[in-house]
């Protein structure tokens, strides 16, 4: 039989340029824990299942004044809309769970402000991003190390696009969907979650059914029940909505159930059971600014510019001086009777913020010793 040199060297080449992409899936969870992902999952771009369900959000208003919700609804449905060669997404998921105090005895403290555990340390958008670029840069030095023919382009995204993270995580098997809408899994919610829109086809993980059960402790303990049913959120009275995403007032109504938050609201999250099992999450969350159990008087003394150097880098940096000082004059306002707390209002009460001027207001009336 006579040896074709042509074919075995073409076959050859078709080795060496091809990749066994189950390997590559497994080196890519590899690669996603050295930098600091806790869980990595492969899903198909397809949210179809859960489209339905977000489109009728919309259609009830209950996203507010979050008119991008809206306005890219079409390309937060239609993955291949917003990066056309989008075959799989990558989802990954980091904790940031903080060595701080306790969440109970800052809320228990009239005098402290809250802050989101979220929002302690480094802006995640940074951090998230940052490290799936430096994944997305792994993979494609493995497939050119493997002269793989494959196409590959990517995009990667952490809460920065219209994309529907939690659907896509629960697809993937690194999370499912809790009651209160927010991303679960055995180790709590203490998380966020990071994708790669990639051109790669990659094999798919199983996706994760959920593990609530009968459980109903989120939907309990919102301070304004903005967890209207098991899995439906109303932004317009959830407070991380009316404290971060709202630019104008906060009604009169809710700001009594606000507290003493002053930068979103945790409380669907530390009563739930799996939070039990967080881990502390990456460095680069650690409290800066003493954020963990600050006083509200403190905060409220800052000047425009003592809060822009004080926050650069934090996430709550992009809400501004004026909704801060909105925010902080609300939770004094509901800090009771108290001539420390209408003197630091009073302070500012002619500030040139109409806004600002009107909490200040509402505030003073709350809080004055008689």
């Amino acid at each position: 039989m006579q040896t074709n040199h042509s074919d075995i060297a073409n076959a050859e080449r078709g080795v060496a340029k091809g990749i066994d992409k189950t390997v590559l899936v497994g080196k890519i969870k590899d690669w996603g824990a050295e930098l600091g992902f806790t869980s990595i999952g492969i899903s198909r771009a397809d949210v179809s299942e859960a489209a339905p369900r977000f489109l009728r959000w919309l259609e009830l208003g209950r996203h507010g004044e979050m008119d991008y919700m809206a306005k890219h609804a079409r390309l937060r449905t239609q993955p291949a809309e917003l990066v056309p060669t989008t075959m799989t997404v990558i989802s990954a998921r980091m904790p940031y769970w903080p060595r701080a105090a306790e969440s109970a005895e800052v809320l228990a403290n009239s005098a402290m402000g809250y802050v989101s555990r979220y929002a302690l340390g480094r802006d995640y958008h940074k951090t998230v991003r940052g490290r799936l670029q430096q994944l997305g840069v792994r993979i494609r030095a493995a497939l050119i190390a493997a002269q793989s023919e494959q196409p590959f382009s990517y995009r990667v995204f952490s809460d920065s696009a219209p994309v529907m993270e939690v659907d896509f995580a629960r697809q993937a098997g690194i999370a499912w969907r809790g009651k209160h809408t927010l991303s679960l899994t055995r180790e709590g919610s203490w998380h966020f979650l990071g994708e790669i829109y990639t051109s790669l086809d990659l094999p798919l993980d199983t996706p994760d059914t959920g593990h609530c059960g009968t459980c109903t402790r989120c939907i309990e303990a919102c301070p304004t029940s903005a967890i209207v049913a098991p899995y439906e959120l109303d932004a317009r009275r959830c407070i991380s909505y009316l404290t971060i995403e709202l630019s104008g007032p906060i009604p009169s109504a809710l700001r009594p159930l606000i507290g003493n938050r002053i930068y979103g609201c945790d409380d669907c999250q530390t009563c739930c059971p799996w939070n039990r099992f967080a881990r502390i999450g990456d460095p680069d969350f650690a409290v800066r600014n003493k954020l963990d159990a600050p006083l509200l008087t403190d905060l409220f003394a800052w000047s425009e510019q003592e809060f822009e150097k004080r926050l650069a880098g934090s996430p709550i940096r992009r809400i501004g001086h004026e909704r801060w000082l909105r925010n902080i004059a609300v939770a004094l306002g509901n800090s009771g009777p108290s001539k420390t707390a209408f003197t630091v209002l009073h302070a500012r009460a002619d500030h040139p913020s109409t806004l600002v001027r009107e909490h200040i207001s509402w505030a003073l009336s709350r809080v004055s010793p008689g």
